[in-house]
């Protein structure tokens, strides 16, 4: 069994969303390029194939799916900030079938972990529309997959990404199969993940928001992770474990407007896997995606594979800022009406 797989694909960089966009190749490039310099022990690249139409389906509406398979070679602008160009269907059928794959090597115990390093990114993508640079929603499809056809049965998706993750809430929101946890900032953009959108009918309750002000760092995000995530899945207990490893909470990031470092994503990932490490046999993947400062992004995805592929996660700092503990605490009385762990 391999330790880490990393799925990664050169058509990824096809996906030209326009000129001095944020979600541009680069992103990509400088994140294989860090991996080329500075090779990780335990590590294996691997190739994905496209996601198919049936995978896709799982969580995207017929028409919405055929309708992007349409624009294979073309250009069109399908929201104010998300653009397809000549490769961008073929990207973005690899970066859904690499979060498949990512997920069937750890569910088939082919290797402990695995994060898929693709573009074009996916959680805003809703099941009828594209959205936030996104085209099909990759962590969802991912995780609709490890359900329907892998046979789990509880699956946890954390989303620390600073925009809130609305296409994988909305695809997720009535099942009481899928815990989807997403620490964002609020007010921002999309404008969804308030405390009280907690899920509908079998998802009541499992739709777990933890909206945050802007600035907070390691200290912030550690604790609540601490104080929120990890008490809420050791009640849920998940046989599979996915993160949607957005990277634009970086300090330097030019949209997010946060301030967590390297160490900190590190030690998240540090704590993803001891929870998958807990509850799920070790089953963790990672699906990559937002982060726009090239060196912010290439750092701390490099970060997360070092501790992926067994190095020790930094030690972060135990407190919180007090704008980050009112944030905390607020989170921890609202959802303490669903989750009696608090």
């Amino acid at each position: 069994m391999d330790q880490t797989l990393l799925f990664a694909d050169a058509r990824c960089l096809d996906h030209e969303p326009g000129f001095a966009h944020p979600e541009s190749p680069a992103r990509l490039r400088a994140v294989l390029s860090a991996l080329d310099r500075r090779p990780i022990e335990g590590t294996r690249l691997l190739e994905p194939r496209p996601a198919s139409r049936e995978q896709l389906l799982r969580v995207h509406r017929p028409e919405y799916v055929d309708e992007i398979l349409a624009l294979d070679g073309q250009w069109a602008q399908l929201d104010p900030d998300t653009a397809v160009s000549k490769g961008s269907v073929t990207a973005a059928l690899l970066s859904a079938g690499a979060a498949i794959k990512a997920v069937e090597a750890v569910v088939g115990e082919r290797a402990r972990n695995a994060f898929s390093i693709t573009r074009p990114p996916g959680h805003h993508a809703e099941p009828d529309r594209a959205m936030g640079f996104c085209l099909f929603n990759n962590v969802a499809v991912a995780a609709a997959h490890a359900r329907e056809a892998l046979g789990c049965r509880k699956v946890l998706i954390v989303d620390w990404d600073v925009h809130h993750g609305n296409g994988t809430q909305s695809a997720f929101y009535d099942r009481g199969d899928v815990l989807f946890f997403s620490t964002h900032r609020l007010p921002f953009y999309p404008g969804t993940g308030e405390l009280e959108e907690v899920g509908r009918g079998e998802g009541e309750g499992l739709n777990v928001n933890v909206p945050l002000p802007p600035r907070l760092g390691d200290g912030d995000y550690a604790a609540l992770f601490r104080e929120l995530l990890i008490p809420i899945a050791d009640a849920w207990r998940p046989d599979l474990v996915l993160v949607s490893a957005g990277f634009d909470s970086h300090v330097e990031d030019p949209l997010g407007g946060m301030a967590v470092t390297p160490e900190g994503f590190a030690g998240l990932c540090g704590i993803a896997m001891e929870l998958a490490e807990r509850h799920a046999g070790g089953k963790l993947a990672l699906v990559l995606e937002g982060g726009y400062d090239l060196g912010g992004l290439s750092s701390s995805t490099h970060a997360c594979m070092e501790v992926l592929a067994g190095a020790k996660p930094p030690a972060l700092p135990t407190s919180p800022t007090p704008r980050g503990r009112e944030a905390i605490d607020r989170a921890r009385a609202f959802h303490s009406r669903y989750w009696n762990v608090f």
